[in-house]
């Protein structure tokens, strides 16, 4: 008698022990069904599934880790990048550091920058060069060939710096001069310029000023009005016989009785 030959036997692997039921090869559930009268062979239950598609949890519930899966992709990447080669070229070169630039040619920038829209005088600009460390022949070099272009032209800064401070601010003569000499403008090329204005147009601004300033006083008693106005005028550089001559009009127009102010008074 010939014995029936079970061809799932050897269609599939049978499968590991730990997966047989207990009981001989003629126990129905050992290798052809489960018990419960279904197929349950080991090919089977693996079967469409590739080797490696889960990752090691229970079966049905781990995640895919195949060749596109995320992990393989985060694999990859790990692999590449600047980290992995030592760094690109192009991150390598712009670590390397710039050759010294030519003194002059700085120098010659760092004026260029500062004269933007600004006029500024010869020793502002030495200034500049020497704060920034430039040395001194380069900075020589290049302020004396601006000097010969007219970039740099101190008595054109200093007459159009009278102009601006005298009609903006009411600044006389003598605080003008002072801060042209902060600027380091020739003393020489300040005459010049503060001498654009004479003494009749320096007593004008000064009465605009006061006219200006004289509503804010009004209230206070007569001494006070004539210290406070006459030491604004100081303040802006104009000389004192001319500031309380100014103040003691301005208040007599205004009903005050200045017979008896004396100069000791400002």
């Amino acid at each position: 008698m010939t014995r029936r030959t079970d061809w799932a036997e050897y269609a599939t692997p049978v499968p590991p022990p730990h997966t047989r039921e207990r009981g001989g090869p003629g126990d129905e559930g050992s290798a052809g069904t489960d018990g419960d009268g279904h197929d349950g062979s080991f090919a089977e239950a693996e079967a469409g599934t590739p080797h490696g598609e889960y990752d090691g949890g229970p079966r049905g519930g781990g995640r895919p880790r195949g060749a596109g899966g995320r992990r393989g992709r985060r694999s990859r990447d790990r692999g590449s990048g600047p980290a992995a080669d030592g760094g690109s070229p192009s991150s390598s070169r712009a670590e390397e550091p710039e050759p010294p630039r030519d003194p002059v040619e700085q120098a010659r920038a760092i004026c260029l920058r500062l004269l933007t829209g600004t006029p500024r005088t010869r020793k502002q600009l030495a200034d500049a060069l020497r704060k920034r460390e430039i040395p001194e022949d380069a900075a020589e070099e290049v302020l004396s060939r601006f000097e010969e272009v007219g970039l740099i032209n101190d008595s054109a800064f200093a007459d159009a710096w009278v102009e601006s401070r005298h009609h903006g601010r009411g600044l006389a003569r003598r605080a003008l001069a002072r801060e042209l000499r902060t600027k380091g403008v020739d003393s020489t090329l300040i005459d010049a310029a503060v001498s654009q204005l004479d003494s009749e147009q320096e007593e004008a601004t000064a009465r605009e000023l006061v006219d200006r300033k004289l509503r804010a006083t009004r209230g206070l008693d007569r001494d006070k009005r004539l210290r406070r106005l006459a030491g604004m005028l100081a303040r802006k550089g104009y000389p004192e016989g001319m500031a309380l001559r100014v103040v003691r009009q301005a208040l007599e127009e205004e009903g005050e009785d200045t017979e008896h102010l004396e100069d000791g008074s400002f």
